[in-house]
This record gives structure tokens, sequence and C-alpha cells, in this order.
């Protein structure tokens, strides 16, 4: 499988993962200039926006998934979140995390990762 047939695969585990927890799930692949956002997700209480970086890993000797978001990349996503915040308005929480996924569709979740 390529890679980004993988990562397909991985954001759609990491979805259903968030929406068994009784999240909503708002958007997929948001877009801005540059950014893009994995997903994002609105907890059942509505009082909380999550927006998801979904890193898939075959293999533990690639290192750990969640320290594949390197700084510029967390600066891009704040960027689209900020940008996504504005056009619906947002007043409440937010948070960002990395779900890593690994080759058995494992999710292991870090939230508010930065």
């Amino acid at each position: 499988m390529d890679n980004r047939k993988s990562g397909e695969s991985g954001e759609v585990i990491a979805r259903q993962y968030y929406k068994s927890r009784g999240y909503e799930v708002l958007e997929c692949n948001f877009r801005h200039k540059r950014a893009e956002i994995d997903f994002i997700a609105l907890t059942a209480t509505e009082q909380l926006l999550v927006f998801v970086e979904v890193k898939k890993r075959s293999r533990k000797d690639y290192g750990e998934a969640e320290s594949f978001v390197s700084e510029s990349q967390q600066r891009r996503i704040e960027e689209a979140a900020e940008a996504y915040i504005f056009g619906i308005n947002w007043h409440k929480d937010i948070r960002f995390d990395i779900a890593c996924v690994d080759a058995l569709g494992n999710v292991e979740v870090f939230e508010d990762a930065f």
C-alpha cells in the first residue's frame, strides 16, 4: 500500500475512533493555504472543537508517530484552525490532538498535543 493510501486508511480509522467516543466529525481534510487538517471534530457537549492530525506508522522502528509533527507543520495547522474558527464564528474551547494509528489499526490519541 502506498503512503497516501495508508495515510487515508489511518484517517478513516481515527475518525471512527472519535465517532465511537461521541464526537461528531464536522470536516475532513480541511485546507487553508498550504495547510491541511486531517479532520475537525466536535465533542458531544458541543463545547470543544478538536483539530486532529493523524499519523500512521507501519513499523515502530520508524520512530514514534507523534514526533512527526514538526513545529512548522504545527504552525500551519494552527493557522488553518484559526481560519476555520473565524469562518464559523467559534467562541468556545479548542484542542489540537495527534491520533496515531499503528499497522494493526490501534489508535493512540495525544490530546492537547500542541
